[in-house]
């Protein structure tokens, strides 16, 4: 029987997330990620975890599909030191680098009676096969239970009947898939429900890491920001897709980044910024739900856990009518905010139900388009 995916590990009104560069991330250390996955493991709760660096940011701006998975993630980490450093320039509270890669490394080298059951999914000819060898030699942690190269297939053609039950009989914990971003996550969306693994995710790196194929670049090479280089020197052909990246990212700086961060700051020192979130004004009338007052990081509580009781009502409602937010009376709405709308929107339309916003204050709109988020919301007047 597969796992339910709507059994969250991370439910919205316990997540502390932030928009960066118009995606979700969890305010979390690797410490705090290890021990959310080891916790998945053991309760078997289902645990879509995705780890976005650069690459991913800017894919996502063009692929809806690609942008989707990362919003139905339970775990969404910051890989990535340009990430953190706009995160910073911008006083969001992302100050550590989660990298997929560190969080596998360290959860392999912890010593543990009943060892993590370990799936390979992926990767070039032969070296899934070489990584579970390689990883039942080597780890104190983890232990192999099987693999699977599907060779350069659709998405469709590796998820055939026959292969996800090859993949649920040998009973992982942690299905590790190696396809490259894009069709990586689009797998693990299209299967997910399939699957009876507790936690999946994308690690395209950590297969070739684990073989040896691959070294990872020196710690000071990881947080001066230039892995990038030493990712280079080992596999030449990617120098396109970082430059490609190096460019979009540029343009995103300039045009998104920095106005934010003056802006923020101008908006910061006005008096509307202290104003209360007014919980009397979160009342459903008609399907429409009115918001007060300057909506951040410090006085969001109530609001996630009115969002949760709308998720938890929609389970078990069979509406399929529009909610709308009426922000006629908001002032102010920052980078945690927006993340926690983004997902909240995502969850509700799990359930056929869609997310208007209306009446949204021109500042409101410009801080949505300066968050790189404005076209993810349906917004009237």
């Amino acid at each position: 029987m597969a796992i339910d995916i709507f059994r969250r590990t991370i439910p919205i009104s316990n997540r502390q997330v932030w928009n960066v560069l118009g995606l979700p991330f969890d305010a979390v250390t690797v410490l705090d990620a290890t021990q959310l996955i080891e916790a998945a493991v053991a309760d078997e709760k289902a645990l879509f975890l995705s780890t976005p660096n650069l690459n991913f940011a800017i894919s996502a701006q063009s692929d809806a599909t690609f942008f989707r998975s990362l919003i139905d993630s339970d775990l969404c980490v910051v890989d990535g030191m340009w990430l953190v450093w706009v995160a910073k320039l911008l006083g969001i509270p992302l100050n550590e680098r989660v990298a997929g890669a560190t969080l596998f490394e360290d959860m392999s080298a912890k010593p543990r009676a009943s060892k993590i059951k370990v799936y390979f999914f992926g990767g070039q000819a032969g070296v899934a096969e070489q990584a579970h060898n390689k990883l039942n030699k080597t780890s104190s942690g983890m232990v192999s239970c099987g693999f699977y190269d599907p060779g350069f297939v659709s998405v469709e053609q590796m998820s055939t009947a026959d292969i996800i039950e090859g993949v649920n009989a040998a009973g992982a914990d942690f299905i590790v898939v190696a396809l490259g971003a894009v069709k990586g996550q689009a797998w693990i969306q299209h299967n997910r429900a399939q699957l009876t693994a507790p936690v999946i995710s994308h690690l395209g790196a950590v297969i070739n890491f684990v073989t040896g194929s691959i070294k990872r670049a020196p710690v000071l090479w990881q947080r001066m920001g230039v892995e990038w280089l030493w990712r280079i020197k080992q596999e030449p052909t990617l120098w396109l897709r970082y430059m490609q990246d190096g460019i979009a990212f540029l343009g995103l700086l300039c045009n998104r980044v920095l106005p934010l961060a003056m802006y923020d700051k101008f908006l910061k020192s006005r008096d509307f910024i202290d104003e209360p979130c007014n919980i009397a004004s979160l009342t459903s009338e008609n399907n429409v739900v009115s918001l007060s007052g300057s909506l951040k990081y410090q006085q969001l509580t109530p609001v996630k856990n009115f969002f949760s009781s709308i998720i938890e009502r929609a389970s078990t409602e069979a509406s399929t009518n529009d909610l709308i937010l009426d922000f006629t009376k908001v002032s102010y709405i920052d980078g945690a905010f927006i993340a926690t709308l983004m997902l909240f929107q995502g969850q509700l339309e799990k359930h056929g139900r869609k997310l208007v916003l209306r009446n949204v204050p021109t500042r409101v709109q410009r801080i949505l388009t300066l968050n790189n988020v404005g076209q993810r919301f349906l917004i009237e007047k």
